[in-house]
């Protein structure tokens, strides 16, 4: 009887015939993959019996759904967290995110407890709310307003996240158009750490307002309020109740909904695919840079003095120099085509792919490569020993020379951190150090993030000597109209309110503050 659900559940042909002729057969149907053989059969053997058509249009199945004891779930077997409580813990949108990023949605079983529910929180619901937290604080400090729709900014930053979100506006279209719900948030997914891990975080000194450019910091809020409505209209029917509140919040469309307004159009947002790519692979260059960074214990406030990126198009990066010192915390980017003076070129056979081909020379292959007996020949193919290998039967791999300050990239760039240290690298590192301090005393003493101070710092003869040094950009950073630097036994011969904090090398440093 399964298979009679589309005209039974009607009462077709008794009555209804008009209704069913017009939705039969069904758009599409979604089950766990063990219908394929039971319901989704049983529903085309009475279609194509009784009407000489199939049943439906277009067909999901997802994995099979397993409860905490690895037994598909079951409400007799209870394995499984129950939902109320998941909501109220979590809220519907983590639970939701969890099930529709998962592996279930690409054919694949999957445990579902609550262990996976904060890693949605983390991976999509806290980025979006950061973003938007970022531009309302900020905004809001300065009684600014930003237009919506903005789409005409110069700056290379601005150009690239529109340039991404038309991208990633147009990958969940697609996702969404062809069913593929766990695509369509992936795509959202990165996009979210672009956002807030390089775009936000590298203008954030635009909507601090520090630039002194003024026309420049209007830019910035208007591409990210852009960046954040277009944002949620394209992840409404994925995050529904996080995307309602924060786009209420950018449009100040108090009784109007997001899942009323009308899908984004990748069209209306600027396309420029070379600086999506570029700004990209500048990521990578900066995530290679700082696992070095952290393999080697140097903190990201302790400034280095170089990085060089090593690759045969090496200057294609080179437009981006200034974002990476800045990212990276380096006073200078170096630019080299000369890979081999870094790292040694291995030939790797894909012996999965060569082997048949190959048959009895595998072996001398196997030995010609180990051996470094190769060359690469013209169309992407290779000589190795006496044979000769096309493209796919084998991969070059870059080894570092120097693994330790040394990164190599999946697409042959070389990223090489010079972590040799100087007394004065030393000194900024301290003055970092302490405006760390500073603007958590600021946080904790309830300091309104556009309130000028007057500072004093009490700290040994070491740390006020670099403080002196960068007094002027120590005031500009933690928004000091005086900064005013004593001997560490000054806080207990005033009556300010004094913080003491630990330096990463053990110094202690006290800080209090008044508003101007």
């Amino acid at each position: 009887e399964s298979g009679s659900m589309p005209f039974a559940q009607v009462h077709y042909p008794f009555e209804n015939s008009d209704w069913f002729e017009d939705h039969y057969p069904g758009d599409f149907i979604v089950e766990y993959i063990a219908q394929t053989r039971a319901w989704f059969y049983t529903l085309h053997v009475m279609a194509t019996a009784l009407f000489d058509r199939p049943a439906f249009k277009t067909c999901l199945t997802h994995g099979v759904v397993l409860g905490s004891d690895g037994q598909k779930m079951s409400k007799r077997l209870r394995n499984y967290p129950d939902p109320e409580e998941m909501f109220a813990k979590h809220g519907s949108d983590a639970m939701r995110w969890y099930l529709m990023s998962s592996p279930i949605l690409r054919g694949g079983d999957s445990i579902v407890d609550e262990k996976g529910i904060p890693a949605a929180v983390r991976s999509a619901l806290l980025p979006l709310w950061n973003a938007w937290y970022f531009f309302s604080l900020y905004a809001n400090a300065d009684a600014r307003w930003a237009s919506l729709g903005r789409v005409d900014s110069p700056a290379v930053l601005d150009r690239y996240v529109l340039a991404k979100l038309r991208s990633v506006v147009g990958a969940v279209t697609e996702a969404m158009d062809s069913y593929d719900i766990s695509g369509a948030c992936a795509a959202v997914e990165g996009f979210l750490d672009a956002l807030n891990n390089w775009y936000i975080r590298r203008s954030r000194d635009r909507f601090w307002g520090t630039t002194e450019d003024e026309a420049d910091t209007q830019r910035a809020f208007d591409t990210l309020a852009t960046v954040i409505e277009v944002l949620c209209r394209v992840a409404a029917p994925l995050l529904p109740l996080e995307t309602e509140v924060v786009w209420r919040g950018i449009t100040a469309a108090e009784s109007e909904s997001v899942h009323l307004a009308d899908w984004p159009q990748a069209e209306s947002l600027p396309a420029d695919p070379d600086l999506v790519a570029g700004m990209d692979r500048v990521r990578e260059v900066c995530s290679a840079a700082h696992s070095v960074r952290k393999a080697a214990s140097l903190r990201a406030r302790l400034p280095l003095a170089a990085l060089t990126i090593a690759a045969p198009d090496s200057e294609s990066l080179a437009p981006f120099a200034g974002l990476v010192a800045d990212e990276l915390n380096v006073k200078q980017v170096r630019f080299t085509n000369d890979v081999d003076s870094y790292a040694e070129r291995h030939l790797i056979v894909n012996f999965k792919v060569a082997a048949p081909r190959l048959g009895g020379a595998t072996p001398e292959v196997a030995a010609a490569a180990r051996n470094g007996d190769w060359a690469l020949l013209r169309n992407g193919r290779a000589r190795v020993g006496e044979s000769e290998l096309e493209a796919g039967e084998f991969e070059m791999r870059l080894d570092p020379v120097a693994p330790e300050t040394t990164r190599a990239l999946s697409d042959g760039v070389l990223v090489i951190l010079d972590t040799d240290l100087t007394p004065e690298l030393l000194a900024e590192g301290t003055a970092r150090d302490v405006v760390r301090v500073v603007q958590q005393y600021r946080r904790d003493h309830g300091f309104d993030v556009s309130d000028r101070i007057h500072l004093r710092i009490a700290a040994p003869q070491r740390v006020r000597g670099a403080l002196t040094t960068h007094r002027a950009w120590l005031g500009e950073q933690t928004l000091a109209v005086s900064v005013e630097l004593l001997e560490p036994e000054a806080p207990a011969l005033r009556g300010e309110e004094w913080t003491v904090s630990s330096l990463p090398d053990g110094e202690e440093v006290a800080v209090a503050a008044v508003r101007q």
